[in-house]
């Protein structure tokens, strides 16, 4: 289940053609003037901060509705932004997410980091700042807020307050373009509509984990009512929208391909404090029948998905229903015939919770998996959990990360994920880690 502290992207905008035909002519005049002679930059940066895709996604719109004012504008990662190009920089708009209880997203560690580290002269600095989050954590939109004061500390003088964002909130995003629209000095950007859910059905529901002291973890195939797949990468999201909370929709990563003809979720059952069960898991793991309409929806998550790293050794890592982005990715690589892949998952007990068992023994057996490693936290007397894993083998992964491996990380937030991330450190070193971080090769998708 991928329930994130960043906000649900918006999907694709349901723009009037001539709106659309305007946006896609002023991002041709502002690509065409940041291809101008002696190599000048843009004169408005968008910089983007996220973690699952709908920092970059927004930042993605907002140089558009710039650029149909006719403002070059250029958007980039945070990743790519150091001191001195911020100290010289006179307009810059921060799109950025927040991970886990403040912290700076996996794109922006290296900035939080250095950058905003030290003390650079940002007086000639003119910014703004969009924070996302989710109102329910104790920290909310942290690293945004820690950013815009930041900023103002360094000398950098505000265009408009800071404008937060709880889970996607319609009117906050409304409060952006406006803003945006004053200062491209147009008011016929089109909205930035999400695309509508789709109708789908349960297809099978089949209990993964029998007899578990855990909660019930299910693998639940969809079918679209209409019989068309949308089309997805591994490592994208589903939005599901339940009849209980339809304005609150849950993302679960996708554990199949579409050449396997279905999409397909792992997910646990949550339950609330009195017993009932969650508004989204309740619904798709109990609730909902063959003939009940799932209303869903698939977005891209471009931060999870192979890109770069395609062709490259893949060390994949999590726990519990994490195995479901893991196991696209592994999936699409095996289908590719690409077959140096190294899983390492944890979970409770190996009699009860050893999910999708004979396929991954399958893939190890047949050699389409290089290594399998596991561990089972209530097997024996002593708890392993699967960063113990990790630290077990740090001869092997020292080895196929200067093979040019890149890993991917999929689960449980609290407790794996900083743990796994540790065991890395140890392990490779932080400069290392950092930098795989900031180049594409070390990847987390954890809620």
């Amino acid at each position: 289940m991928m329930l994130t502290i960043e906000p649900l992207r918006l999907g694709g905008a349901l723009a009037l053609s001539g709106a659309y035909l305007a946006m896609c002519l002023g991002i041709w005049r502002s690509r065409l003037a940041r291809t101008r002679p002696g190599g000048a930059t843009a004169d408005w940066l968008v910089v983007h901060a996220s973690q699952t895709g709908s920092a970059e996604f927004l930042a993605g719109r907002t140089a558009a509705t710039l650029a149909l004012g006719g403002l070059d504008a250029r958007a980039i990662c945070m990743s790519t932004l150091d001191a001195a190009q911020l100290a010289g920089a006179s307009r810059v708009l921060f799109i950025c997410s927040t991970y886990g209880e403040g912290d700076a997203p996996d794109t922006a560690a290296r900035f939080a980091d250095h950058v905003m580290g030290g003390a650079p002269d940002l007086s000639r600095l003119h910014y703004g700042v969009l924070a996302l989050g989710d109102a329910t954590y104790a920290n909310y939109c942290g690293f945004g807020r820690a950013l815009d004061a930041w900023l103002l500390a360094r000398g950098a003088t505000p265009l408009f307050e800071r404008i937060d964002v709880d889970r996607g909130a319609p009117d906050a995003l409304a409060a952006w373009q406006h803003q945006l629209s004053h200062l491209a000095g147009t008011s016929d950007a089109p909205d930035w509509e999400a695309p509508a859910y789709g109708e789908w059905r349960i297809a099978s529901r089949v209990r993964l984990n029998p007899g578990s002291a855990g909660a019930p973890l299910y693998r639940i195939a969809l079918a679209p009512n209409d019989g068309a797949l949308p089309a997805w990468e591994a490592g994208d999201l589903a939005q599901v929208s339940a009849p209980l909370d339809p304005d609150h929709p849950r993302e679960y990563s996708i554990a199949s391909t579409p050449d396997e003809g279905r999409l397909e979720l792992l997910v646990r059952l949550q339950t609330r404090v009195d017993g009932t069960p969650g508004a989204a898991s309740g619904w798709l793991c109990v609730c909902a029948g063959q003939d009940d309409t799932i209303r869903l929806r698939v977005r891209a998550h471009a931060r999870f998905r192979l890109g770069a790293n395609a062709a490259r050794p893949l060390i994949a890592i999590g726990n519990g229903s994490g195995l479901a982005g893991l196991r696209a990715l592994l999936k699409a690589r095996i289908d590719a015939g690409i077959h140096h892949n190294w899983l390492l998952f944890g979970e409770r007990n190996a009699a009860h919770d050893f999910l999708c068992r004979e396929e991954l023994e399958a893939w190890r057996d047949g050699g389409m998996l290089a290594r399998l490693d596991l561990a089972f936290s209530r097997d024996g007397g002593q708890l392993r959990y699967v960063q113990h894993l990790v630290d077990a083998q740090r001869d092997a992964l020292r080895r196929w990360v200067a093979e040019g491996a890149a890993i991917y990380v999929c689960g449980s937030l609290q407790g794996m994920a900083g743990g796994v991330h540790d065991a890395l450190v140890a392990a490779l070193g932080p400069d290392t880690v950092e930098a795989m971080m900031a180049d594409g090769r070390y990847r987390r998708d954890v809620y």
